[in-house]
């Protein structure tokens, strides 16, 4: 990445406010509350149903505090960084996040986690939907038979791995550069992308994603959270991916 020399001493303190910001607050329900985003390249996307669509699966006040708090705060992180280094704010997040080993190091937590945690939940709200679950079909189905050995060995692969995940956390399916898929569990908001990975979809298993609902019960969840998959989107992203142009 160009123009690291750009970073001034009092912007690389910064950096560093920013990112222990941002690591810290969606941790504690207390400090959910996300500041003022400054105006920047980086915003919340529209989701395409209301705080309640996930009923009972997800919580209407789960969603809310969710999206509007946790998912909020990293886009106001990531504007923060962005604000005064245009390296930051022109480059797309999905090769900011790729080539995180070239982005400037004290940049570098806040990427990992601002970044991370926006592309995890702009992927999470467009994998799930109202009046959704059931199995897959089409080249999704098929490429979980032949790659992760069916849909039933799958999902119990999937929820065991979201509860291997310690403390907070992710567990994805990705598409590799063989166009295979695989499952995979990352710590914090750390992204599959950072692995040179494509993400199919995934679920949030840190405590603010259920708590409310299901309290320590994340194995309820996991299994709960089958009933909101959006199978027709997951089949939009995957033919994207298998096309080179599924970023986030």
């Amino acid at each position: 990445m160009t123009n690291a020399t750009s970073f001034s001493r009092r912007s690389l303190f910064g950096l560093g406010a920013a990112a222990i910001a941002v690591s810290a607050a969606p941790k504690v329900w207390a400090q959910a509350t996300a500041p003022a985003a400054p105006a920047g390249p980086f915003s919340l996307p529209k989701r395409a149903y209301e705080t309640n669509a996930l009923e009972p699966n997800i919580d209407a006040t789960t969603m809310d505090i969710h999206y509007s708090r946790h998912h909020a705060a990293y886009v106001a992180g990531l504007n923060a960084v962005a604000k005064d280094h245009g390296v930051i704010a022109s480059t797309p997040l999905h090769k900011l996040l790729a080539d995180i080993g070239s982005v400037p190091e004290a940049a570098r937590t806040a990427i990992r986690n601002a970044g991370g945690g926006h592309a995890n939940h702009t992927m999470f709200w467009e994998v799930m939907g109202p009046n959704a679950g059931g199995a897959p079909s089409g080249d999704v189905a098929a490429a979980i038979t032949k790659d992760l050995g069916g849909f039933d060995k799958f999902k119990a692969d999937f929820e065991a791995a979201g509860l291997r995940v310690f403390g907070s956390g992710w567990v994805f399916v990705t598409v590799g550069t063989d166009g295979k898929l695989a499952l995979l569990g990352k710590p914090n908001q750390d992204s599959p992308l950072m692995d040179k990975h494509m993400v199919l979809l995934g679920n949030d298993v840190w405590e603010h994603a259920y708590y409310l609902k299901y309290q320590n019960r994340r194995a309820d969840y996991l299994k709960s959270w089958w009933n909101v998959v959006n199978w027709a989107k997951v089949n939009e992203r995957y033919a994207a991916a298998k096309a080179g142009k599924l970023t986030v």
